[in-house]
């Protein structure tokens, strides 16, 4: 790669920063430029939905640790708004243009927001994604409201229970799934995380839709008014409905990029609407959609932190001209989540299974391993507060072994496959 060569990084989060980082250490000496749309140096997204909400953690202190020379520049405080790829320039919202020789586009999601504008602009309704979305929903939140309200079972409606829980706040959760992460985990599963809300005194309500938020004179949501009839009384509402892609910044460019993400190939190398790859321009972490060996549905896009750290450091690795010898980019999907004391953690992909079986464990202890099948082969597995075997799995995932792959282990008890019970079609609240 020429000196000369000039590198942008579109996005100033965990795979922005990990992409610049590794196009350093891939051996990239010429200019790279890092553009980020929020004011803040770049910080860890997880504990936004956890010690934030609860105080144990500040909105400020989750800075990303990085390393020291990287001879950075950081532009802060600026939106992408267009990509002219003809004369390799991103374009800012301020109309300036930053010419580029490579570029990684990590741009990630945002949160998606209440569906009614009118309702979303009510004092004390919230959505987490960003530092300044904690801070203001904890303030919120350490001021006492009489009850909060959550629309969506999903991991961080769970997460933000757990912490309302925690800090002693009276909390509503309502999700229009049959289970808390039913799309993720399926009903059997998922009912375990139903026991763990219930238990902790969340007033959880399966199969529940919002059809309206309520305010007062002043502005200010009061009461959320329930499909079927009902409301529930609320001083503060988290609409935890999923991410929306940060990709709209795209149109017109010439590239593959819709609201599923952008299209890349399996060397992160992104799409031209004719599915050719464009030179010198990459993707990576959340924002990435591409084919992975797990995906038998077509390409993907994973909101994972592990993946947007391993994805950034193979697209850098693309953009530096050493990807030869490392393959398409295929490392193993995994996730974890925290709430209620109970540590979740999962490998592979439940996406399409049609069998679960509890392989360590049991349900009923809330200490257990659950092992996810597709066709007869293992494409997950799932632990609560049981993470031992796990890697074990996840090798027999990566080897497409039958399902289930390990029986008659020591701590195994009987085991009989069951339905995992996913929703036919997820439903959105």
């Amino acid at each position: 790669m020429a000196e000369a060569s000039r590198a942008i990084v579109v996005g100033a989060s965990l795979a922005g920063v990990r992409g610049a980082e590794a196009l350093r250490r891939e051996g990239h000496r010429g200019p790279i430029t890092v553009v980020g749309e929020e004011p803040h140096p770049p910080y860890d997204r997880p504990p936004l939905s956890k010690r934030v909400l609860t105080g144990e953690a500040r909105p400020d202190g989750l800075a990303l640790p990085m390393h020291r020379g990287l001879d950075l520049t950081w532009r802060l405080g600026c939106r992408a708004a267009g990509l002219d790829l003809a004369a390799r320039a991103v374009v800012l919202a301020s109309g300036e243009r930053l010419p580029f020789d490579r570029l990684l586009i990590a741009t990630g999601t945002r949160a998606r927001p209440w569906p009614d504008a009118g309702e979303a602009a009510l004092a004390g309704v919230h959505t987490i994604r960003n530092r300044d979305d904690a801070a203001r929903l904890r303030a919120a939140l350490a001021a006492g409201p009489a009850r909060v309200l959550i629309v969506g079972a999903g991991f961080i409606g769970c997460e933000a229970a757990s912490a309302c829980r925690t800090i002693g706040l009276p909390v509503t959760l309502v999700d229009p799934n049959p289970a808390p992460l039913a799309s993720v985990l399926g009903t059997r599963v998922g009912s375990v995380v139903q026991g763990l809300l219930r238990q902790a005194g969340v007033d959880y309500r399966p199969g529940t839709r919002v059809a309206a938020l309520e305010g007062d004179a002043s502005g200010r949501v009061r009461a959320a008014r329930l499909a079927g009839g009902g409301t529930v009384a609320a001083e503060v509402v988290v609409a935890a409905l999923g991410a929306v892609r940060n990709t709209e910044w795209l149109a017109g460019a010439g590239v593959a990029a819709d609201a599923g993400g952008v299209s890349c190939d399996g060397d992160c190398r992104v799409l031209d609407t004719h599915g050719q790859p464009v030179a010198g321009v990459v993707a990576a972490g959340d924002v990435a959609r591409f084919p992975h060996p797990l995906a038998q549905d077509g390409p993907v896009a994973f909101e994972h932190w592990g993946h947007a750290v391993e994805q950034a450091e193979h697209a850098a690795r693309t953009l530096a001209g050493r990807s030869d010898g490392h393959g398409p980019y295929a490392a193993m999907p995994a996730f974890w989540s925290s709430q209620f004391d109970v540590n979740i953690k999962s490998v592979g992909l439940t996406n399409g299974a049609d069998a679960v079986a509890v392989t360590q464990g049991s349900l009923a202890e809330r200490r257990f391993v659950a092992v996810y099948g597709r066709a007869g082969r293992t494409v997950a597995a799932v632990s609560f507060d049981s993470t031992r075997w796990l890697p074990a799995y996840a090798a027999r995932i990566e080897a497409g072994d039958a399902f289930p792959p390990i029986v008659g282990a020591t701590d195994q008890g009987r085991f009989a496959p069951a339905d995992p019970g996913f929703p036919t079609r997820p439903a959105r609240t």
